[in-house]
């Protein structure tokens, strides 16, 4: 079979909403290159090492490939997709001087070729990613979490989602109900579970997200503590009595998760407090720098109290906890 491959050179704070245009569009599949410039500050406490150059791609650059079958108007779709691009800016999200091409390619040339760039990974001192498809031995105490992303988000190795798995492994003590917003692979909602949590609720509003972050829970074992649901936001609290009752989570829950867009975060934050319990924390990541103010100023404004901020490169995750009832 041939598909279409579109290439669009952007910046990396624009990845996300450009990959989710994509998605939208039809995309059978997206692929994210940031730069692999030595310039970039890189961890390298668990011994990982980096190969230089790892690409060309300037500092703070990235290239998104979106997969497309061949019946696709590729030049509608670029004339469709560009003014939504163009309207990031109205979000504080600069996408830079935006580049377009696409190319004909077989099916065999990309479905699989993004998996020789994804290789176990240590998250934090207690979590490894490991792709289903690789050998690894853990050592004692190691987290596995067995992970295929396929078509949706997560690897775990973004500056967002591991902050977020960072910052679970501080805030869960055992036995916590979840909620994970913007579930994507699942990684962060297999995460709480490995962490210690009872229960999930993993929610996202992609269809091809709810069908990877399933099969990832069942890979993990976790099905039976973890509902994969689709879901806008937090929408599917809002079902009627039975539905509802039907889920393994319901609120007030101890811990809402959501690895969201600044915007988005700021659109449900009412949302949030409402659905945790006094003394609940709501881990808010995917935010970049520029937004970090705007995003501390709503969430104090809805109630919330800041009780600390965890950074990687120039994105930053809020811990943010809803006070106790006096």
């Amino acid at each position: 079979m041939k598909w279409y491959e579109i290439t669009i050179a952007t910046t990396e704070i624009a990845t996300e909403m450009i990959s989710n245009f994509l998605h939208e569009s039809g995309a059978g599949g997206v692929s994210i290159e940031e730069s692999g410039t030595l310039n970039k500050p890189r961890d390298t406490s668990f011994g990982q090492w980096y190969d230089t150059p790892l690409n060309d791609i300037p500092e703070g650059q990235a290239i998104i490939k979106g997969y497309f079958s061949e019946e696709t108007d590729m030049e509608q779709l670029i004339h469709n997709i560009k003014p939504r691009v163009e309207g990031l800016h109205e979000f504080g999200i600069d996408p830079g001087k935006v580049e377009y091409s696409y190319i004909e390619v077989d099916d065999e040339d990309w479905a699989t070729a993004w998996k020789d760039y994804f290789h176990p990974i240590r998250i934090t001192d207690r979590i490894t990613i490991k792709p289903t498809w690789e050998n690894y031995e853990p050592e004692d105490g190691e987290l596995i979490i067995e992970l295929d992303p396929g078509m949706a988000f997560g690897t775990g190795t973004h500056p967002t989602t591991s902050l977020c798995l960072k910052t679970l492994e501080n805030v869960i003590k055992g036995g916590e109900e979840v909620i994970d917003v913007g579930t994507g692979s699942g990684v962060l909602a297999i995460g709480a579970m490995k962490l210690g949590a009872k229960h999930v609720l993993a929610l996202d509003l992609d269809p091809v997200a709810v069908s990877s972050a399933t099969e990832n829970v069942s890979l993990n074992g976790l099905s039976d503590n973890v509902d994969v649901h689709l879901s806008d936001l937090l929408g599917v609290l809002r079902q009627d009595s039975d539905k509802l009752e039907a889920l393994k989570v319901k609120p007030p829950v101890d811990i809402v998760v959501a690895n969201i867009l600044a915007e988005i975060i700021m659109l449900f934050i009412d949302d949030v407090y409402e659905a945790l319990r006094p003394d609940g924390t709501y881990i808010a990541s995917g935010i970049w720098k520029n937004k970090e103010d705007v995003v501390e100023q709503a969430l104090q404004a809805a109630g919330f109290i800041i009780e600390n901020k965890f950074r990687d490169e120039d994105w930053l995750a809020f811990v943010a906890r809803k006070p106790k009832v006096e």
